[in-house]
């Protein structure tokens, strides 16, 4: 059922045959290319690829562009390219006190941010604040929405810091929108917007650390995001660092999330309040700070250097509010790695991704339009 914020809106989702979506993708992923560059990385026959082609033009998600010369031989290619302003899509990125939101467009260039603060976080008004965000952009495809937290096929089993349990947030908003809507993990979404559309894109084998409130982790292998029997993200975050260090909120002792959570930090710090009175404490050379940031930065290290030997992956990618750990104690970070890689620690490629909420909704974006190519969330 349509609701009446649809009318005279973008047409919904088109039907794709398979080697349609499999051509969009690589598209998508790789960038502009030759139908003739395309027919072999999708492992199609060039009359299928024409045929795939031809419908993902006409329903205005590819367009030809000019000709390039794509090799040393032969003639002049004719190129394909994503139109990006064919569909447009809503990201939201929840955290404990407000709501950050993006809109994407098919190559998920955000053309459109908004930061609100909840004034609840009562799961109706949190329902009925996306919904205005949707009502005033009628042209919108399709919603994804993240956070921190369990979330299995849309129900938000557990999100403690929103006091959330069993929420029915997908379908909620659904029927607020008469939109498809999309609910996942927060770190999950940011883990696969990453592989389709930013540092690790195309890489076969990825792990994404984030740090700040929590400690959250993200697995691409073989090409594919990494979900759990239950849909529980992959956790990291309480490796043993040191069995006589602080504790965590689970009561593990010396795990890495206990060196490694913001409000540890703050907390291990006489008179300190904020974790970013921290920070100011650390850069001012305060010593009982700077000890703090450099036993979190050696637990980082020893993190990073376990994911290493864990999958050996292509890429480490590391971002989330608690960066200022990796950048006041880069040393003890690479004493962590070498301490705990069991092998030469400059095969590690470690990208460090500055912190952004908008870089979050966005990957809720990311989220709605995979949803939206592959029918799977």
């Amino acid at each position: 059922m349509t609701s009446p914020a649809r009318a005279g809106a973008t047409p919904m989702w088109p039907e794709l045959p398979e080697a349609a979506r499999d051509v969009l993708m690589e598209v998508l992923i790789h960038g502009a290319m030759s139908r003739a560059e395309i027919a072999p990385r999708v492992r199609l026959s060039r009359a299928t690829l024409t045929r795939a082609a031809r419908v993902l033009v006409g329903h205005g998600l590819l367009v030809e562009g000019g000709t390039e010369l794509r090799s040393s031989t032969g003639r002049p290619s004719e190129i394909l390219h994503v139109r990006g302003e064919a569909h447009q899509f809503l990201g939201v990125k929840l955290t404990a006190d407000r709501l950050y939101a993006v809109v994407a467009d098919l190559t998920a260039t955000v053309t459109d941010a908004v930061e609100q603060p909840l004034r609840s976080t009562d799961p109706a008004e949190v329902v009925a604040r996306i919904a205005e965000l949707a009502a005033d952009r009628p042209w919108l495809t399709g919603i994804g929405v993240t956070l921190g937290g369990v979330v299995r096929d849309g129900v938000v089993v557990d999100a403690g810091f929103l006091g959330w349990k069993d929420v029915p947030l997908a379908e909620s908003v659904a029927r607020a929108t008469g939109l498809p809507v999309v609910v996942d993990n927060d770190v999950q979404a940011l883990t696969f917007a990453e592989h389709w559309f930013g540092a690790g894109a195309g890489v076969e084998s990825m792990v994404v650390i984030t740090i700040g409130a929590g400690v959250g982790t993200g697995l691409i292998i073989d090409g594919k995001l990494v979900r759990g029997a239950h849909r529980l993200p992959p956790r990291f975050a309480h490796l043993l660092v040191d069995p006589r260090g602080p504790q965590c909120g689970y009561g593990h002792r010396g795990c890495a999330s206990s060196y490694l959570m913001s409000h540890v930090i703050a907390r291990r710090l006489d008179g300190c309040a904020t974790y970013d009175e921290a920070v100011e404490r650390a850069q001012a050379d305060d010593p009982d700070a700077k000890e703090v940031f450099a036993e979190a930065g050696y637990a980082l290290g020893v993190l990073i250097g376990h994911a290493a030997n864990f999958l050996d992956p292509a890429k480490i990618l590391l971002t989330g509010d608690g960066l200022p750990v990796y950048e006041l104690a880069l040393e003890r970070v690479h004493d962590g790695i070498e301490d705990t890689y069991e092998d030469d620690p400059t095969l590690i490629d470690l990208n460090v991704q500055p912190f952004d909420f908008g870089e979050w909704a966005r990957a809720a974006a990311v989220l709605a339009l995979k949803a939206a190519i592959t029918g799977t969330t």
